[in-house]
């Protein structure tokens, strides 16, 4: 599963899954350009991969259309070409429906699905014109099922199932392909602040949150790990034709099943 020479671009990847999902790239031959909301971050992300100049770090909120679209052009003209896009830049916020705040629902679908479109937009113009490219989505497992105090979440992790079955179909013509990894509960800092936040909304301990909703279904009460998740990614970009494309690949110890 080698991507040498590829050019992949990672958002959100200053640290957790999409860090890690960095780092496997570049240890399997790509050049890799870590975008993230926090610039200094990104860029030290990036000088800890950098071999030969092959890491670069750039500042970015995936929401704004302006920054998208400047920090797209600055890696296609640091590396002159991007073969890999993973959206993977994401938020999260729980509360339930009835008392969800407007702002904060827009907050989360924009970072979450308008990130997703103005950075597939962005990378598209550069793999049609190379004839090549394959683009990753990190969905959830919330892409498949629903919980509780996660409606803007869940939503918008159902829709990047659809922005990706729609960008395999225009972009195969193309050579370009469209797949979504569906993780599912991962330690990281998103979900370490969310173990507190559900214990006080649901009113149970926080080993409770922990072992009665994010592992009571899966089959060995494990966590999904960053390694898992980065695994599935590089699979997913490095596949060699347009047979495996429009997919999802769930990553959860058996959370969800299909």
């Amino acid at each position: 599963m080698r991507i040498d020479g590829q050019v992949a671009i990672v958002t959100g990847a200053a640290s957790g899954i999409g860090k890690e999902i960095a780092r496997k790239f570049a240890a399997n031959g790509a050049k890799v350009v870590i975008a993230d909301l926090n610039g200094s971050a990104a860029e030290a992300a990036a000088a800890e991969l950098d071999h030969a100049g092959g890491a670069l770090g750039i500042g970015m909120d995936v929401a704004n259309e302006a920054q998208v679209e400047a920090g797209i052009a600055k890696a296609a003209e640091a590396f002159g070409r991007i073969d890999i896009l993973v959206s993977n830049a994401g938020i999260q916020i729980v509360a339930p429906v009835h008392e969800f705040d407007f702002a904060k629902w827009k907050q989360l679908l924009a970072v979450h699905l308008d990130g997703a479109f103005l950075t597939t937009r962005a990378v598209l113009r550069h793999m049609y014109r190379r004839g090549t490219g394959s683009i990753v989505y990190i969905g959830s497992v919330h892409s498949k099922e629903a919980s509780v105090l996660k409606a803007p979440y869940v939503t918008a992790k159902h829709g990047l199932i659809g922005l990706a079955k729609v960008v395999a179909k225009e972009g195969a013509a193309h050579g370009v392909r469209a797949n979504v990894v569906c993780p599912g509960f991962v330690r990281t800092p998103l979900v370490e602040k969310q173990i507190p936040e559900q214990a006080r909304e649901l009113g149970i301990s926080e080993a409770e949150v922990v072992r009665n909703v994010m592992l009571k279904e899966t089959v060995d009460g494990e966590f999904t790990t960053v390694e898992d998740v980065a695994e599935a990614v590089l699979f997913f970009a490095s596949f060699g034709s347009k047979a495996l494309t429009g997919q999802t690949l769930v990553v959860s110890h058996g959370w969800f099943m299909q």
